[in-house]
């Protein structure tokens, strides 16, 4: 009798292991994806409309920062990772060497990073230079009615306050873009402070991630900050005009982020270019495409069938949500790079 209930408990096991296989193996399955916050607002949109074409399809993602995404992609521990900041050649060497495998990228939308600010009763977008910010982050200009900034807006009367300095904690690919950016409008902050997605800023406080700057900003008057776009759009923030390199103040449009991106010539074959403090009329100077991390052998049929799906769907009708986010759209030339590289990746 033993015996006979030992054998059907057994069977029911293996029935019940044979079904959790078949259920992870299922078409979609759980797609697992980790770093930049920058782009956050546009890929929970497209999840969301691309769940409702593919119900199999599960995608989580984590707003890390690019520094986190660049991390896991290598650890192996996602299936995408997503970065603001190209990866450099070193960490694409470190990464491709790990797992045997090769990363590439993948751009998918153009954004903008903005200094947004908390200046009571001023309501209104203020006029700055790439260098008076330079120097507000290096602690040289510390009061709002510095003559610097005056002299940028000349109809404001400006409170003589102390300016507090607030940016991010984390590996950000929005401070990759806000420092790449300063790093071209002052010489001085390139040798200085440096260029990189973590840097230590000599003054002024920190939050993590782009939520936690854009929650340092509200909360603290006469604060400024660097966020992306649509964090200050959510949080009704005031954003400044940024001086661009034909002496135009520009605000961040569909318009000035797409003439940025035409300051490009050609899109290069590995698609890591930076458009910061681009040339040309009407450019927004702090513009920068945003990316998705993949390898191109994806070892999971199933996770790579639908990765490979949901990525030509972001690139072709996934860019309809672009604007009303705050983002551009990509150009042709760079849409029908990226989506080449998509189609070759390639499915075990």
């Amino acid at each position: 009798m033993y015996k006979i209930i030992y054998v059907l408990i057994l069977t029911l096991a293996i029935i019940s292991c044979g079904k959790k296989e078949v259920s992870m193996n299922k078409p979609g399955g759980q797609i697992n994806g980790a770093g930049a916050t920058f782009p956050y607002p546009i890929y929970s949109k497209w999840f969301n409309e691309y769940a409702k074409i593919n119900k199999d399809a599960k995608i989580n993602y984590q707003s890390i920062g690019s520094g986190g995404g660049v991390k896991q992609i290598t650890e192996g521990t996602v299936d995408f990772g997503a970065s603001d900041s190209p990866m450099s050649d070193e960490e694409i060497q470190k990464a491709n060497t790990k797992n045997n495998n090769k990363i590439i990228h993948i751009p998918t939308v153009i954004g903008s990073v903005v200094v947004t600010y908390n200046l009571p009763g001023i309501a209104e977008s203020i006029n700055l230079t790439g260098e008076i910010v330079s120097k507000i982050y290096m602690g040289e200009i510390k009061k709002w009615n510095d003559p610097k900034i005056k002299a940028e807006n000349p109809n404001i009367n400006f409170p003589d306050k102390d300016i507090i300095v607030c940016s991010r904690t984390d590996g950000s690919g929005t401070t990759y873009v806000f420092t790449d950016y300063l790093g071209k409008a002052d010489p001085e902050w390139k040798s200085r402070i440096g260029v990189a997605k973590d840097v230590r800023f000599p003054v002024g406080q920190g939050g993590k991630g782009n939520e936690g700057v854009t929650g340092l900003v509200k909360q603290l008057e006469y604060s400024i900050g660097y966020v992306e776009l649509v964090y200050a759009l959510q949080n009704k923030l005031e954003y400044a005009r940024i001086k661009n390199v034909e002496g135009e103040y520009i605000l961040p449009t569909l318009e000035s982020l797409t003439n940025a991106d035409n300051s490009i010539t050609e899109m290069p074959d590995d698609m890591r270019v930076s458009i910061t403090n681009a040339g040309g009329k009407g450019s927004y100077p702090i513009s920068s495409y945003t990316y998705i991390l993949i390898y191109e052998n994806q070892p999971d049929p199933n996770i790579g069938k639908t990765l490979k799906e949901f990525l030509e769907w972001a690139l072709t009708t996934g860019e309809s949500y672009a604007q009303e986010l705050g983002y551009a759209p990509l150009p042709k030339s760079a849409t029908e790079k990226a989506l080449t590289a998509v189609r070759n990746i390639k499915v075990q």
